[in-house]
């Protein structure tokens, strides 16, 4: 089983209680998570703002685990290099934003990192087809971003999914397929039907008494 076919639970720290940060990574930690999602908001590119590589740089001495750091920025190319500093492990960029994306792309492989692009649910698939040889993850954002507690938008974005899984088979490639809102207990038997195997997920989780409960049965 290739690792793309192994369903990865990744709790979104936008959900957690930041006055006990540590306490919080660690609990997602012991809940059983793969990785710790971070959503980072310029307040340009997205309606909000929520926090820089200080926050990345803050989280790293409290986990092993890999941490998915979400640039919804306009231009992510000028803070790319904070974030590597920072102590991310993979960082997802937006084929929407106002960069050069393959140059962008290259510059987080050659930093060690792995890369990920993201589209938006009014960005059509063909946007990011020309760079899905050049990526380790491709995340189809199943909510409009920049805000938490929204509606999972199965119809405009499960179809971008199934694309991205059935491209990913005819080319032989090996980028994993990440979701990112609206995914729960529920929505995310949906996303995995049709191709996601990363599930981003923050209230589902961080919302819950017993996390570790809620990622079992997330992880289905």
């Amino acid at each position: 089983m290739s690792d793309c076919n192994i369903r990865i639970i990744a709790p979104s720290l936008l959900a957690a209680d930041w006055s006990k940060l540590g306490e919080e990574v660690r609990r997602a930690e012991q809940a059983g998570a793969d990785w710790l999602h971070l959503d980072v908001m310029d307040g340009h590119f997205v309606e909000n703002v929520s926090f820089g590589p200080q926050f990345v740089a803050a989280v790293r001495p409290h986990t092993g685990l890999p941490l998915d750091t979400h640039l919804m920025m306009t231009r992510p190319d000028k803070y790319l290099d904070r974030f590597i500093k920072a102590g991310s492990d993979r960082i997802t960029v937006h084929v929407e934003a106002d960069h050069d994306v393959s140059e962008t792309l290259r510059r987080i492989r050659a930093a060690g990192l792995g890369c990920g692009l993201s589209l938006n649910p009014a960005t059509p698939f063909d946007a990011v087809v020309p760079y899905l040889d050049q990526i380790d993850l491709l995340l189809v954002m199943t909510v409009v971003p920049g805000f938490g507690g929204q509606a999972f938008m199965e119809a405009e974005t499960m179809p971008k999914v199934a694309a991205a899984r059935d491209h990913r088979e005819k080319h032989g490639l090996s980028y994993h397929i990440e979701v990112d809102g609206g995914i729960d207990q529920d929505t995310v038997a949906i996303a995995a039907a049709h191709g996601a195997n990363v599930m981003v997920a923050g209230t589902a989780l961080y919302g819950k008494a017993d996390m570790a409960a809620a990622v079992t049965a997330m992880r289905g």
